[in-house]
């Protein structure tokens, strides 16, 4: 998981906004394998959906050629047990690799989970933070 370290802290605010809710090491161990990753508010270039854990992987790998975040904080959490439903606001804040220049965004995620595994992440973000930080 060497590659994924730029991350670490987004992972971590993850892990706890699904504690007890989720089963796995790893945020990618969260996923099945034929796990959707949808990213309803998203920026140019980037897709807006993901078909498997693999190809979440794989998107995910070159994120600390460009940003590195320092930390993740905000948590909030709100769960619908019986539906399966787990709702994470969150912050993440880092900087640029190639100018050290700050980032942050703010990001709200509904995550559905069966049988202690994600099977579908709907993600939100504000896309004006991260054209502007990467100045496109």
């Amino acid at each position: 998981m060497d590659d994924y370290t730029a991350l670490d802290p987004f992972f971590d605010v993850i892990r706890r906004g699904l504690d007890g809710l989720v089963d796995g090491a790893h945020f990618f161990d969260f996923f099945t394998d034929d796990a959707v990753t949808e990213y309803v508010v998203t920026v140019p270039g980037y897709p807006r959906q993901v078909d498997s854990r693999a190809a979440l992987m794989d998107l995910y790998r070159p994120y600390g050629d460009t940003i590195r975040l320092d930390g993740a904080d905000d948590l909030r959490v709100h769960h619908d047990r019986e539906q399966g439903v787990a709702i994470l606001e969150y912050r993440c804040y880092g900087h640029l690799v190639a100018t050290n220049a700050p980032y942050q965004n703010r990001f709200v995620s509904i995550i559905t989970i069966k049988d202690r595994k994600i099977v579908h992440w709907r993600d939100y973000l504000d896309s004006l933070a991260v054209v502007t930080a990467l100045g496109n």
